[in-house]
């Protein structure tokens, strides 16, 4: 179902806001759930699809195309109404449809969080006169602490990955950047090799929203980087991609064995293949690399100011977190190492 709406402003959230792809078809699929939802209850297809995929409305039996694309341009017409015409009540009743389905705290709260932005959008474009979302509440989320791994796990991981090939120098390089910067996946694919600041032993991360920020590297994140790209240059299987560096194009920092720039799941590919190497938790992930920077800063004395600029959060409310673990990490070793501590 073709709501042009819909598309508006998942072409809004993409073109002007610059939200990663993962994050608008999050939205999208949320927004596909809930025209189906509104066109059931206008009396098109029922909401039969919990993930919204769009795929409830089937060619009925004797139905012509052209009969059958005037019914769901019809369709279409009155969803597009409904979610103009949507108050309070009506969002309600799709929440306790959602219910239904037996969703996580997280989800809802992401799909009332998509429903928000959406009507926000939708004030400031004068589509609508009313916000529908003002009094709606995201259910209460149970907290939960990032997980990280100790100093001696992270070593383990960071020597699994043999550097005597091009593509292990890589992952060796890819997993000390991971750590030595705390930089999101998604940010460290993105990377071209112009972003390697080698005097200033520095990154330049565009983040989220674009927004660019310089994080450090450290020596052995350098070092590694340096083996890498030393490797890579000397590689005949990647000349066409030193040429293009040498010509002053942008090429990625890390490629694939292609010679294309490498993706956030075969960066999540490649680090489940070290852990189970090593024998460290499966269910380890980029992100608690990024979970390990920021504690281990901490643990060692960082002011939390410090800490919220080389993560690039916008909040410092969403750096506090990981002062719960260190102050969790605290209390076990004075549990473990003070005489009168029980």
């Amino acid at each position: 179902m073709n709501i042009p709406l819909i598309q508006q402003f998942l072409e809004y959230i993409q073109l002007e806001r610059h939200f990663s792809p993962y994050t608008a078809r999050c939205y999208g699929a949320d927004l596909r759930q809930y025209a189906e939802f509104l066109a059931g209850e206008v009396g098109g297809q029922p909401a039969s699809t919990p993930g919204g995929n769009g795929t409830a409305d089937p060619a009925r039996v004797g139905e012509s195309p052209e009969q059958r694309d005037a019914r769901r341009a019809e369709v279409a017409a009155k969803v597009s109404r409904a979610i103009i015409e949507a108050d309070t009540l009506m969002i309600r009743r799709l929440l306790a449809h959602l219910d239904g389905h037996e969703y996580s705290a997280a989800t809802m709260a992401r799909k009332i969080a998509t429903l928000r932005s959406f009507y926000k959008w939708m004030c400031r474009r004068g589509h609508i006169a009313e916000n529908p979302m003002l009094m709606i509440r995201s259910p209460k989320q149970a907290k939960r602490l990032p997980k990280a791994m100790t100093v001696e796990q992270v070593e383990q991981l960071l020597a699994a990955p043999g550097d005597t090939t091009t593509l292990g120098a890589r992952d060796r390089a890819i997993l000390e950047t991971l750590y030595s910067t705390g930089v999101r996946v998604s940010e460290l694919v993105d990377l071209n090799r112009q972003n390697l600041d080698e005097i200033g032993e520095a990154l330049i991360i565009r983040g989220k929203g674009k927004k660019e920020r310089v994080v450090p590297l450290g020596s052995h994140a350098l070092a590694a980087i340096h083996h890498y790209t030393n490797l890579l240059d000397a590689d005949r299987r990647f000349t066409f991609v030193r040429q293009a560096y040498e010509s002053g194009e942008a090429v990625p920092l890390f490629i694939n064995k292609s010679g294309k720039r490498l993706s956030s799941r075969s960066v999540r590919r490649k680090l489940d293949k070290y852990l189970k190497q090593v024998g460290l938790d499966p269910s380890i992930s980029p992100h608690t690399l990024r979970h390990s920077f920021a504690t281990h800063l901490l643990d060692n004395g960082a002011d939390l100011r410090s800490v919220q600029e080389l993560l690039g959060h916008e909040s410092l409310s969403t750096t506090q977190i990981y002062t719960h673990l260190s102050t969790q990490r605290m209390r076990r070793a004075y549990d473990e190492a003070h005489p009168r501590a029980s």
